[in-house]
């Protein structure tokens, strides 16, 4: 009778550790699991936020091409008082999508990578470049026009670098 109590105290107690240490490997498992769930998320929602910050940027370059459009067809304008009123309004009209450009460059600065900040970085200056060009334009300086149309060229250059470099981001994520 003694070996039987031991055989059962023994198997028992067996019992009781394979449960201890299958509830621990459970517990362990759905830890894994829940971290795992949780990185997959974080990095969705990343992606997200960068991916709204990507195209919130093209949009407002976008604007902004459209804008210097408009600048470019008051050279139609044939009274200088006119073509400079025109103008006048245009410039303000520019100032505030550049701060809302501006804006977007520094959520991106935020957001990430490196090379996407540096690229957006690159399309803010290119944006800066032209309104040199559309102040000279203002203040009628000889070549002005010629220097403001050289600037579309670098500004659709560093629009599509910036989109190359958010795309590539995008995709590897």
């Amino acid at each position: 009778m003694d070996n039987a109590f031991w055989i059962a105290a023994l198997t028992g107690g067996t019992a009781v550790l394979a449960s201890w240490v299958t509830n621990q490997g459970n517990a362990k498992a759905a830890r894994i699991q829940a971290d795992s769930a949780a990185e997959t998320q974080r990095m969705h929602q990343l992606r997200e936020s960068r991916r709204a910050a990507y195209i919130d940027l093209i949009e407002h370059t976008h604007r902004m091409a459209e804008l210097y459009w408009e600048v470019s067809t008051t050279r139609q304008i044939s009274d200088a008082g006119e073509r400079l009123a025109a103008r006048t309004e245009l410039r303000d009209r520019e100032r505030d999508e550049y701060a809302k450009l501006r804006r977007c460059v520094r959520v991106i600065d935020l957001e990430g990578p490196p090379d996407v900040v540096a690229a957006a970085e690159a399309l803010k200056d290119e944006v800066s470049n032209f309104y040199a060009a559309f102040k000279a334009l203002l203040a009628d300086e000889a070549g002005a026009e010629r220097d403001f149309d050289n600037r579309y060229r670098p500004f659709w250059a560093a629009l599509t670098r910036f989109t190359e470099a958010a795309r590539q981001t995008l995709h590897a994520e």
